[in-house]
Order: structure tokens, then sequence, then C-alpha cells
């Protein structure tokens, strides 16, 4: 059974630790996606700023990073086509299935470098990218990050917010709404014409952490067409867990079908960006192990959907 994950932040482990893609010291590289059954790899470039830049050793503002992740990610790509080819739309998917090759597609997560200049969303797309998060843990120029603070939560998208989603929806780029403030993500709801996606999200209902979505958001999400990609931080399936286990993870996938349905349900692992979790199952590599016990609980048409075909469905209908 072919997956989709919709995010990893192994970009920025390459960034950091100078290895390749290929077969470099990660939870996800090139090997271990071919092993554990990938169709295409999501892979985002996490743009840093404020103290997390400081933490990473980042010294160029944040468009000057996205610049150099670009340039990075396609270095890597370019570097290994007998097993990956980038994906610009739902056909190169298929189109590189059939050449034995997996896919990559290039997403953003976090919209700081785009800095309140529409013309730059227009740029990522020539660049590329599918997919982007309008926030992270910082306000921007779209909106603001999710917070514990219920007013603040509440915040929603700014004017520039309601343009960047517009110009997103017209050119075919997926919006991505983890890490997003709840009254954003209503704004999201409304405004977009095109399905979005929660792209590394649990429910809140079985793990408290404020970046999962609740069972109100679950629904809309249903209803809008969208998905949510499951996060395999530990703290985010269970409170103060260390151990990601499967059993959780099922128990999110479970839960998230009886509120969203079949449809809505897809991966996120956040690989390469979860220090602190301890993997039950080792890392990209070990997916089989969660299949299988998947398979207990979902038929093999939903277990087809959920891996691969709700984001095959999503991309389509936003690029093509």
């Amino acid at each position: 059974m072919k997956i989709i994950d919709m995010h990893c932040d192994t970009l920025l482990e390459c960034y950091r630790k100078k290895k390749p893609l290929r077969n470099g010291p990660y939870q996800i590289n090139l090997e271990k996606l071919k092993s554990g059954g990938c169709l295409a790899q999501c892979f985002a470039i996490f743009v840093v700023s404020h103290d997390t830049a400081d933490r990473c050793g980042v010294k160029e503002t944040p468009y000057g990073f996205y610049r150099e992740m670009v340039d990075l990610y396609q270095r890597e790509i370019a570097a290994n086509p007998d097993l990956i080819s980038p994906a610009l739309c739902a056909g190169d998917i298929e189109s590189n299935r059939s050449k034995g090759r997996m896919s990559s597609l290039l997403t953003v997560e976090d919209a700081v470098a785009v800095d309140g200049r529409i013309e730059r969303i227009d740029e990522f797309f020539s660049h590329g990218v599918r997919m982007m998060s309008l926030t992270w843990n910082y306000e921007n120029s779209i909106g603001y990050p999710n917070s514990p603070d219920p007013v603040l939560h509440g915040r929603k998208l700014k004017p520039f917010g309601v343009e960047a989603v517009e110009r997103m929806n017209a050119l075919g780029m997926i919006v991505d709404v983890s890490h997003l403030t709840e009254g954003g993500f209503d704004d999201v709801a409304l405004l977009s014409r095109r399905p979005f996606v929660a792209s590394h999200s649990c429910a809140r209902a079985l793990g408290s952490h404020q970046r999962n979505l609740t069972d109100r958001q679950l629904k809309v999400l249903g209803e809008k067409g969208g998905i949510v990609g499951i996060n395999f931080c530990a703290q985010f399936l269970e409170d103060h867990a260390v151990l990601s286990s499967i059993d959780t993870i099922v128990r999110h996938m479970i839960y998230i079908r009886d509120k969203a349905g079949i449809e809505a349900l897809a991966w996120g692992s956040d690989l390469d960006g979860i220090d602190g979790s301890v993997l039950e199952y080792g890392d990209y590599a070990g997916f089989p192990r969660i299949l299988h016990a998947l398979s207990r609980h979902f038929t093999e048409d939903e277990l087809e959907r959920i891996n691969h075909g709700n984001f095959l469905r999503v991309f389509r209908e936003n690029a093509g």
C-alpha cells in the first residue's frame, strides 16, 4: 500500500547536518521512503525566524533562508533521479509511479517569508511550492499562531491573509491551517473555494495540545472536503507522552474517521521535526507496522483512501 505523507522537516535537518537526502541520518531519507512504501513525500521548507533562527544558526532573512532552502531541495532531488522526481500536479505522481519513481512535493511551513507581498506567493508557486501553512508559532503578515488563551486563539486572518488565501486558491496552492488560530481556521473555511488541509495535526479530544483540532473543526474540515494528516508527535497523540505508539496513532485515526469521515483522513507524520518523541516504529521505514495495525480497523478501500487517495483528490482539486 503506497503512502503519501503531507509533512516532514527533513530539509531543515539536511541544512543543519549537511548530509545527503538519499541516505543521511534522518527519520526520513530516500532509501527509508522506498523501503517504507512511499508514493509521494511532501518536503516542507520550515522558514525559521525569531529565536528558532538563532537556535539553527540562520543569519538570513526569512525570505533569504527560503531561497536557500529551495536551492537545497532542488539539488537533492536532482541528484537522485533513479529514486524520486518532483510533482507539480496529481498527474505527475501517477506518471512518476509508472516509471518506478517516488514523487516529491515542495511545501512551505510558515508564510513569514511572504512578508505582505502578494507577488511572492506567485514566486513560490513558480519554484514548485504546492502547499503552504499560513503561520507557524509567531505572528506574520497573514495571521496569528494558535494559543492556549481563548481570546488570542480566536483572532482572525489579517486583511492581507484574506488576500493570500484568495491568491493561493487562484494559483492552485493548497492552504494549510496547521498552527493557525481557530479564528483563522474559520476564516479559511469561509473563504477557500478549494479543499484545504491541516497537514500535521491530531484530535484534541484525545490529546489536549492546542495545535490539535476540536470536534467542531474536524466536522467543518470534513464538510469542506479537506483532510487532516495525523501527526506522529507523542505530545500530540497523548498528553504528557514520550512514546509515539502505534496504538495511539490508530486511536486518532478511528476518532477522526468517526467525526470527519473517512475522506478526511491522511498522513502528516512531522518526522524529523518531533524531537523528544520516541518512535515505537523507528522511523519512516516502520510505516508497514502502522498499516498492519490499521488493517484491523479499516477496510482495504478505506486504507487506500487514507494512504494516498484522499490527498490525491485534494491535490487534484487544487493544482489539477
